[in-house]
Parts: C-alpha cells; sequence; structure tokens
C-alpha cells in the first residue's frame, strides 16, 4: 500500500486531483487521481489514501427489480410535483405559512425545499 505524505504547506488533500476527460479519443488510456482524507479518531496516523483509477465502464449485471422501477417512477413524479408547486403562486404563501408552523415542531422540516418533498410525497402516496 502507498502512503501519501503532503508537503508541510498543504495540510490536506481531498478530491480528484486529476479527471479523465472523456471526450478525448485517449480517455481510455487516461489515469484518474483521486485522494481521501479521513478525519476520524483513531489509533493509526494514516487517514489520507490515494487512488489510481481508469476509465471503466460500469454496466449493470442485473435488470432493475420492480420495486426499484417503482422508487424511480415515485422520484421523477414528486420531484416534478415539487418543481412546480414551488412555482405556483396559488400555493406560495400559504406553504410558507404552513412551513414556518411546523418547523420549530419535533419531527418538522428544516427546510423550505424538505417539506415540500413531504407535502407531495405524501399526496403522491395517496394517489397511488
Amino acid at each position: 500500500m502507498a502512503k501519501v505524505e503532503y508537503a508541510d504547506a498543504i495540510k490536506t488533500v481531498s478530491g480528484a486531483l486529476t479527471k479523465i476527460n472523456k471526450k478525448s479519443p485517449h480517455a481510455a488510456d487516461q489515469k484518474m487521481v483521486l485522494a481521501t482524507h479521513r478525519v476520524a479518531p483513531t489509533t493509526s496516523p494514516d487517514c489520507s489514501r490515494l487512488y489510481i483509477r481508469g476509465l471503466s465502464a460500469v454496466s449493470r449485471s442485473t435488470q432493475p427489480t420492480s420495486k426499484e422501477l417503482a422508487v424511480r417512477a415515485r422520484f421523477a413524479a414528486v420531484r416534478a410535483m415539487v418543481a412546480e408547486r414551488a412555482d405556483d403562486l396559488q400555493h406560495i404563501s400559504s406553504d410558507q405559512a404552513a412551513f414556518i408552523a411546523q418547523k420549530d415542531t419535533a419531527g418538522g422540516k428544516k427546510t423550505m425545499r424538505a417539506y415540500l418533498w413531504a407535502i407531495c410525497g405524501a399526496e403522491y402516496d395517496a394517489q397511488h
């Protein structure tokens, strides 16, 4: 296993250091360098990792199940409902008032977007 040590001026590096240009005709020859830094209580001082990976076309080996397809359909439908409701001028003031009323209660949604997802998800579930 390789060990990554950074210069004193750099405390941590995390993320892609180089990426693969997928539009390039030489994409299959390129490598991506990914550095990770884990901050967790540990007895080991080795908390940085460096990964090098090539371009891989990951394809699924099995077909999606009916449950997965239903979850995908629900997500797409609720996402469309949230986008439509967020722009609907007839619901904005009432949604804002209801959001503020429930925000500080136990189990209340802390963002307007999360509140709309909960409302539209409940509507979708009631219809289906």
